[in-house]
């Protein structure tokens, strides 16, 4: 494309990774957010998605379009097998039970013959369209459409009975199974539709960067996609767009304009303590993060509350 000639690619890749963080951010927030499923394990979603798709077109021979699918199914199966722990366990045992899975699904990536061991996997090939290989500007309008097409999933979801179910499995698990809800089921189907959100990020990070090894999916990046959705709202899609975009774009800045009391050579070190100060800071001053829904009296059952309000009225 002519236009990859115009604008810089450096620029172009900030932005491509920064879409890929909120699919993962949307993702961890239906989990996290919407379901009260706490997850510190989304980055082996990440993996599995990332890993299945280059598999699948480099060991695999498979057209890129049809593998990045596939990927998605996988990973959508596999982390419907990896959330069934979160039907006998709740809270912080859950929380470390899935930091567990994440260090397995990480020692596996690292490990096994298929994934290419510690050496990992390498000359993934970039999608085409009508013969043109998706290289910069390209791929970053295909990875703006997937994204756009998240959100409209996560909003329609959210406002759906899936959502609402959701929520009150997120405010009091028991009170949803007197409601009827079947816990099982929804609380399956959040880890499985999360971690497909993830599988599709780690797809479009493998054939973006062309190399995928265990050191992309580690412990690190969950505690960080925890912390961008975690200051920007649990339960809030504009809570994770603002969260990951401004805690992904904080190193950006400090590349770019190479501070001199900086030492980028310290720059993880320095994210990290910055992550670590910031969650301080909205645990005090705004626990429930910058745009969080948590705590709201929000009206699930609209239908339920306007037949009860007619019936007090009848009986007055």
């Amino acid at each position: 494309m002519h236009v990859d000639g115009i604008l810089n690619p450096y620029y172009v890749d900030i932005v491509v990774f920064l879409f890929i963080y909120i699919l993962l951010g949307l993702g961890l927030n239906l989990i996290t957010g919407y379901a009260g499923q706490v997850s510190l394990g989304h980055a082996a979603f990440y993996g599995i998605g990332a890993y299945a798709s280059a598999i699948l077109s480099v060991k695999g021979g498979l057209n890129v379009w049809l593998s990045i699918l596939l990927a998605i199914v996988i990973t959508f199966v596999i982390s419907a097998l990896l959330g069934l722990p979160s039907l006998r366990i709740r809270e912080d045992f859950l929380a470390i039970t899935t930091l567990g899975l994440g260090l397995i699904a990480q020692s596996f990536f690292k490990n096994a013959e298929i994934t290419g061991g510690a050496y990992g996997i390498g000359s993934i090939p970039a999608p085409s369209l009508f013969g043109v290989e998706l290289k910069n500007v390209g791929y970053l309008l295909l990875v703006v459409i997937i994204m756009l097409i998240g959100i409209y999933g996560v909003k329609k979801m959210v406002a759906s009975r899936i959502g609402r179910a959701w929520m009150v499995i997120r405010e009091d698990e028991t009170v949803a199974q007197a409601m009827g809800i079947n816990t099982t089921y929804y609380k399956v189907l959040v880890f499985a539709i999360g971690g497909a959100y993830a599988g599709t990020g780690g797809a479009l990070f493998a054939h973006k960067v062309s190399f995928v090894s265990a050191d992309s999916f580690g412990t690190t990046i969950s505690l960080t996609l925890l912390s961008m959705i975690v200051l920007g709202g649990l339960g809030s899609i504009r809570g994770t767009l603002f969260g990951v975009s401004f805690l992904y774009l904080i190193p950006e800045i400090f590349r770019m304009f190479e501070f001199d009391f900086i030492d980028m050579k310290n720059l993880d070190v320095y994210k990290m303590m910055i992550y670590g100060l910031l969650m301080i800071f909205v645990m005090r001053f705004r626990p429930k993060g910058i745009f969080g829904n948590l705590g709201k009296k929000a009206n699930l059952f609209p239908s339920s509350q306007a037949s009860l309000k007619k019936e007090g009225e009848r009986v007055a």
